[in-house]
């Protein structure tokens, strides 16, 4: 019985490190991923996203200029309030570096303070290097007028200062943009409104002769480099969005299928593994549309290619256009406070999976431990102790309950032998399992005492397993020695292997069927666990090995103070001479 209960459980860990491993959309890899010798040209996106529409996607009103004859051939009406020349606007915070520019008051880069890219500079999360006018930059604003929408793209923006520098206070930057024909633009973007930290506020409003335009606000491609970089273990970029109360998370595959939705959308955006670029709506029916982008990595000779998902937000869908539209966007690590200060709803974003009412208590406790340590290496094994103190009296039931059974062994199997000639079906088996149940009750020993117990355990470590894939907190942490990012695999897999020989200690510690079959195959456990945990982060296989230590010594500490129980026999067995 408990031995069975133990195959469930590492069987369910091994269903867990699967699914992560095989069912998660893997990253692109680079060294498997390369386009055909001759690369046809990327294809402008649909809509709101792009110039061209695909045949099978209907597009949002408008488009972004890029190759339409008919719309650069429409001559400009004289700029009235405009800049003089495309030029670079810095807003500098103390968590984020953002560079507009002033043709169309659209963002060009966007990069992360707190966090490195491989170089060791501040992460960029606005992909660079897209092909030329086929994809808008972030906060594009589309009107239903093509004509107007080329303008405002090509438009040079009056910005409001030449450079802002804010520290930790917010601060607002404005552009205007106003022709002879009376097209009226602007954007205003506040940056840490109400103290938060990776929060955009944007506000758009466009008008011709007074008459208010609906918009449509452009993302574009988002997120990142597009592809992992070798040796990373992380989600792609993929659509994340939460709608009519729901969050849902689609490939790029995907949204080629589906690439719109509409209802109440709480938030809408593209995320990976660690990062999100997301609009909040406003209360009301809003639309979102996606689009794959391929594009090659520039000066890659092995024709490496890169997936992005670009997204547009339309809100206020359905009612009479609004003066302006305002809608904040979070672009910035899926750190759950900063997540929980945008928005309560937010912190869905990070997937942490049906256990996410206890990972949220774990997390909080990794981030206190660590605020006491200052490494999230040994923040992880202090916690693991402690979880392990926590759980003690379960598995110690569990295990006090397994050497009972243990006792059991010869007396069960001189029972199974008497009724081994009949077959399933037949009567006389019914009379076997009264024999057990009777010598159970004899002996005072609860069968399902070593299950229950040990089954209450595994919600908690398979919610600190969910924590640890997910936490960006392990982003770029070093342990020490050779383990410089915890959210990477050992590159001398010197973990793995430690872990793989706990594991086998600790099957060998395991009190044995009377099946030898059965107990080879459980021998079988700890290689498949070693391969498996290879390319798994360093943070888990960490976790993973104190845990199993720790089990190890709770298990030799029961042992002690128990012993080893006498083997009973039921009644009316014979005696050995």
């Amino acid at each position: 019985m408990e031995r069975r209960v133990f195959a469930a459980i590492f069987l369910s860990f091994l269903v867990l490190v699967v699914y992560q491993t095989y069912v998660v959309p893997p990253p692109v890899d680079p060294a498997a991923t390369t386009t055909p010798a001759s690369t046809p040209s990327p294809t402008p996106l649909p809509g709101a996203l792009g110039s061209a529409a695909t045949p099978d996607l209907t597009p949002l009103p408008g488009a972004v200029p890029s190759a339409t004859p008919t719309v650069e051939a429409a001559p400009p009406a004289k700029p009235l309030v405009a800049d003089v020349a495309d030029r670079d606007i810095t807003v500098a915070t103390d968590s984020v570096i953002a560079v507009f520019s002033t043709r169309g008051a659209v963002l060009k880069s966007y990069r992360l303070r707190h966090y490195a890219d491989a170089k060791g500079d501040p992460l960029e999360l606005i992909p660079a290097n897209l092909s030329a006018g086929l994809y808008p930059r972030p906060f594009t604003i589309v009107t239903d007028d093509a004509n107007e929408t080329a303008v405002l793209a090509a438009a040079l923006y009056q910005p409001s200062v030449d450079a802002l520098s804010l520290g930790s206070e917010p601060g607002v930057l404005s552009f205007q943009y106003r022709d002879a024909s009376g097209l009226n633009a602007t954007k205003t973007f506040a940056f840490r409104p109400n103290g938060q930290v990776y929060v955009v506020n944007v506000q758009a409003a466009v008008d011709v002769g007074g008459a208010p335009r609906a918009l449509t606000i452009a993302f574009g491609p988002a997120i990142g480099l597009g592809y992992s970089p070798e040796g990373a273990t992380r989600t792609p970029a993929r659509a994340i969005y939460s709608l009519n109360g729901e969050v849902d998370r689609q490939t790029a595959e995907d949204v080629q299928e589906q690439p719109r939705f509409e209802g109440t959308l709480r938030f809408a955006g593209v995320d990976d593994h660690y990062f999100l670029a997301a609009a909040l709506p406003p209360p009301g029916t809003s639309r979102v549309e996606y689009v794959a982008v391929v594009e090659p990595v520039p000066a890659d000779p092995l024709g490496t290619v890169r997936t992005f998902v670009a997204f547009a937000v339309r809100p206020n869908l359905g009612g009479p256009p609004a003066a302006s539209v305002s809608m904040p966007f979070f672009i910035g690590p899926k750190d759950f406070d900063r997540l929980r200060e945008a928005d309560g709803q937010l912190v869905r974003a990070i997937d942490f999976g049906i256990f996410s009412p206890i990972v949220v208590p774990l997390l909080q406790a990794l981030k206190w431990v660590n605020g006491y340590l200052g490494n999230y290496g040994w923040s992880i094994v202090v916690l693991t102790v402690l979880i392990n103190i926590l759980i003690f009296p379960l598995r110690h039931r569990s295990m006090v309950s397994m050497k009972k059974m243990q006792a059991l062994q010869p007396d069960m199997k001189a029972i199974q032998e008497r009724y081994a000639k009949y077959k399933v079906t037949d009567p006389e088996r019914q009379k076997m399992n009264s024999e057990m149940m009777a010598l159970y009750k004899q002996k005072g020993v609860n069968p399902a005492s070593g299950c229950v117990p040990m089954l209450l355990t595994m919600p908690i470590l398979l919610a600190f397993y969910n924590l640890l894939s997910q936490a960006i907190e392990l982003r770029n942490a070093p342990f020490f020695g050779w383990i410089v990012d915890l959210s990477s695999k050992d590159p001398y897999y010197v973990w793995p292997i430690l872990m793989g020989g706990s594991m086998f200690w600790q099957q060998r510690m395991m009190p044995t069927t009377a099946d030898p079959m059965q107990a080879k195959i459980f021998m079988f456990m700890p290689i498949i666990f070693t391969v498996m945990f290879l390319g798994m982060p360093s943070g888990l296989v960490i976790y993973w090995l104190t845990s199993n230590l720790l089990t190890i010594g709770q298990q030799v500490l029961t042992n002690r103070i128990i012993g080893t129980p006498a083997p009973v026999r039921a009644q009316g067995s014979p005696r050995k001479a």
